[in-house]
């Protein structure tokens, strides 16, 4: 077959899965480049097809029962062990010989943590993938225990650099500004400076494994086994609630609303249980920051994210001063679907009955080809991550919901995890989720000290990726074909500035009151339909009381807070985007830069250094959430008054 016509076939079908004219794709350049990429696997023999399941073996073969695991458990245990015993050490008298020391406790810790980081990366996926998994299940408690036993040397080594004398501590950081981690090391010593007595920590760290991290555990146990009907396309479907929650983006707003109240009823019928659970992380977590002096509940994230308080506190108010705009844009959604106000299932509506999906194979070429047009280097890893089944995106019951990127230190590759189910909104999540794999793989030559970056910065590089996406759709895209694509937009900055907006402000509500004592169910409810309004502007006729719920990530024992740092990210990437428009193909070396600082600077050194702006005052998050509402208006025009003819689109 001609390169042409191959091709045409390929943006012909694509064309169809998105309702989209031909001309916003067709580019007959990229054809060629793909066409001959096709002759060359052709001639290698390799398939066109991309497997939508991820190989874990290439990491440890035999899954969950995988002999080599539990080897390199075993023997990661046994150095762990070894490591305590130096670490419990006195330090050698002689400064040389004692900064010798503890140069050779930081190597052996990073080495370790490495290794703790592959297996648990590793049990991670494996629990994701089939959440029945009880030897899994079993594993990631090994996982949980090792890596208590590795904090627990952690906090020695904060006492030790802590004890070290001024100029013993600057003769390490010239050492560590060699080595690529004098900035990280820095803060180290800083944050050890605010917590408790080293063995209090220590005492928390080993209590936490069967407490705070076990009650996170039993959350994923109890979401596991719930399953709903739905009936979708003229058949009952039994879902798990990530499927089912993927249908609140389907065409049909009987099917929406369908799957919105068999959630509502799953999530009933374990309120009591996830109340407790969701009262004990927040317990354990107060309690501890009553030890440690920590009187605001914002302390710790916005110390893990390396941002001050300014920076947040300016976000948030660009944020309320841009949500006008977005009511707009809901209420002429309203109006379009034929209601006087959108349900929260209706947030994310498509607005035509396109029945139509994106194949697997199609959505990742299609992001391959947008990657290619901002970095080559960056659509190359994605052919590989593609090719070398780095994703698991297969639509399938007994997954965890959601979707996730985790790497793997020692053999320098990711994983993605996801439910693919052939819609736009997926494909932005694929190569969100990619986003955050290439920032890894651009710092993997650092020190490990070094690629400690924050949740806020790593949800940049995934939004921006996003953005990628999605700009270069609407760039190419003729008038009817924007209206789709900016929708899709603005939908994604009310998921920012509105969802994410209620998410924090219940959580920063709820640790107050939680402060008191443990909340009902019905108090939460309360609490989460409370900020929802607000976050919403009222602009909404019903909200979703049982998010506090069916949110995962209220549950996570990693960072707290994880809402704000999504916001930070998608802002920032809006910011970084409009310069790498006016910039062009020279911006993606400056991109990879910034990526490769993001664990060794603080938030608002990396912004002023890289881009030279001041995240501490109003203009650049105004500038930001300008540029992500800039098409209401246009889209106000480009959409007709009714359904029908927005179905016509």
């Amino acid at each position: 077959m001609k390169n042409k016509n191959s091709c045409k076939k390929y943006f012909d079908d694509l064309k169809k899965t998105l309702a989209l004219p031909l001309s916003v794709f067709y580019d007959s350049d990229s054809c060629k480049e793909r066409s001959n990429d096709a002759k060359e696997k052709k001639r290698e023999g390799k398939a066109m097809s991309y497997q939508p399941n991820w190989n874990l073996d290439v990491i440890f073969p035999g899954g969950s029962h995988s002999p080599e695991l539990q080897a390199w458990l075993t023997k990661l245990e046994q150095d762990l062990n070894d490591f305590a015993m130096k670490t419990g050490a006195p330090l050698p008298a002689v400064e040389e010989a004692r900064l010798e020391a503890v140069k050779e406790r930081l190597h052996t810790y990073q080495e370790l943590t490495k290794r703790l980081r592959e297996a648990g990366a590793y049990v991670s996926c494996l629990v994701a993938q089939n959440v029945k998994d009880e030897a899994a299940v079993i594993r990631q408690s090994t996982v949980r225990r090792l890596s208590s036993m590795l904090q627990a040397r952690a906090i020695e080594l904060e006492e030790t650099l802590v004890e070290l004398p001024e100029s013993s501590f600057e003769r390490l950081l010239t050492w560590a500004e060699e080595k690529g981690f004098a900035g990280p090391l820095r803060e180290w010593r800083e944050k050890a400076r605010e917590k408790m007595d080293p063995s209090l920590e220590k005492l928390a760290s080993a209590l936490s494994v069967d407490g705070y991290h076990g009650w996170g555990e039993m959350y994923n146990s109890i979401v596991g086994r719930l399953s709903v009907t739905v009936h979708v396309d003229g058949q009952k479907k039994t879902l798990s609630v990530g499927q089912a929650s993927n249908l609140l983006a389907h065409p049909s707003r009987a099917v929406r609303q369908e799957a919105f109240l068999a959630l509502e009823n799953a999530w009933n019928e374990v309120a009591d249980l996830n109340a407790r659970v969701l009262g004990h992380l927040s317990g354990f977590r107060l309690a501890l920051y009553e030890k440690r002096g920590w009187t605001d509940v914002l302390f710790e994230p916005l110390r893990i994210n390396r941002m001050q308080r300014e920076t947040l506190d300016a976000m948030w108010d660009a944020v309320a001063a841009g949500k006008e705009r977005l009511v707009q844009y809901l209420n002429h959604k309203a109006k379009l679907l034929g209601l006087e106000k959108l349900s929260i299932y209706d947030v994310d509506a498509p607005l035509s009955e396109q029945t139509e999906t994106i194949p697997y194979d199609e959505g990742a070429r299609l992001i391959i080809e947008q990657f290619r047009a901002f970095d080559p280097e960056l659509s190359m890893f994605a052919q590989r991550a593609f090719e070398e089944r780095w994703i698991e995106a297969e639509d399938r019951s007994g997954k965890r919901p959601g979707g996730f990127c985790t790497s793997f230190p020692i053999k320098g590759q990711s994983r993605i995890f996801m439910t693919y189910q052939g819609t736009m909104d997926n494909v932005s999540t694929l190569a969100h989720e990619l986003g955050h794999a290439y920032h890894q793989h651009v710092m993997n030559d650092l020190p490990h000290l070094s690629q400690q970056y924050a949740m806020n910065v790593a949800e940049t590089a995934s939004t921006f990726a996003e953005q990628i996406v999605n700009g270069a759709l609407i760039d190419r895209a003729d008038a009817k074909a924007r209206a789709v694509l900016i929708d899709q937009k603005l939908s994604r900055a009310v998921a920012f500035f509105m969802n994410i907006h209620a998410r924090f402000l219940f959580e920063t509500r709820f640790y107050e009151e939680r402060k008191k004592g443990m909340l009902s169910v019905q108090e939460l409810r309360e609490l989460m339909t409370q900020a929802q309004k607000e976050a919403y502007l009222d602009a909404l006729d019903t909200y979703h009381a049982d998010f506090w719920q069916s949110k995962l990530h209220f549950y996570i024992t990693s960072p707290p807070f994880y809402n704000f740092p999504y916001t930070f990210g998608f802002l920032f990437s809006t910011g970084l985007y409009a310069r790498a428009k006016a910039e062009g193909p020279s911006f993606a070396k400056r991109y990879v830069a910034l990526l490769r600082d993001t664990g060794r600077m603080d938030t608002e050194t990396l912004a002023k250094h890289h881009l030279g702006v001041d995240l501490k005052t109003r203009a650049f998050w105004d500038e930001a959430v300008r540029e992500a509402t800039a098409e209401v208006d246009e889209w106000l025009r480009l959409t007709p008054g009714d359904i029908e003819k927005t179905q016509a689109l």
